[in-house]
């Protein structure tokens, strides 16, 4: 949980857990412009890679928007997260289109707390561990939850997503 004292502002990733009462923590770390990446924000946080999870959008064709929550050290397999969404194909939401459907940035987007309620998949190797990071919705804050107080959070399904 957020400290009482702490500044971290409140994303709606944080308001909705919160509303929910599902357990979390907060941890902010300095953000590099540079590298937004899931490992980069591993490497600083002092985490293994494959526990720093990043959230990815995609439309399939036919099905619409979806979203894959992916570790940080793999690549999301496309023929997987469309088959995962009952399609044939699917293609990354151009970044010019996150902001305005998600309401979260780049490098800042969680998979708790979007604009719209997408269909939400979590890699399977989630399970590998008993607390995972997801953004919580802002650059430079990580959200630290259970995969399966996430999987409820987001009304997520495991599935296979990785290469």
């Amino acid at each position: 949980m957020i400290n009482k004292e702490s500044s971290i502002e409140k994303t709606n990733a944080i308001r909705l857990l919160e509303s929910k009462g599902i357990p979390f923590e907060v941890r902010q770390y300095d953000v590099d412009e540079e590298d937004l990446s899931a490992k980069h924000a591993a490497a600083v946080l002092g985490l293994d890679p494959d526990q720093v999870f990043k959230t990815i959008v995609l439309s399939g064709e036919r099905t619409g928007y979806f979203v894959c929550v992916v570790p940080g050290s793999c690549e999301i397999d496309l023929k997987k997260a469309a088959r995962a969404v009952g399609d044939k194909s699917c293609f990354l939401l151009p970044l010019k289109e996150l902001e305005p459907l998600t309401g979260y940035m780049r490098g800042g987007c969680s998979p708790i707390g979007m604009k719209k309620k997408f269909p939400t998949f979590l890699d399977e190797t989630a399970k590998l561990f008993d607390h995972i990071s997801v953004s919580a919705g802002k650059r430079g804050l990580q959200l630290f939850i259970s995969p399966l107080d996430l999987q409820q959070a987001s009304d997520a399904v495991f599935a296979d997503l990785i290469s």
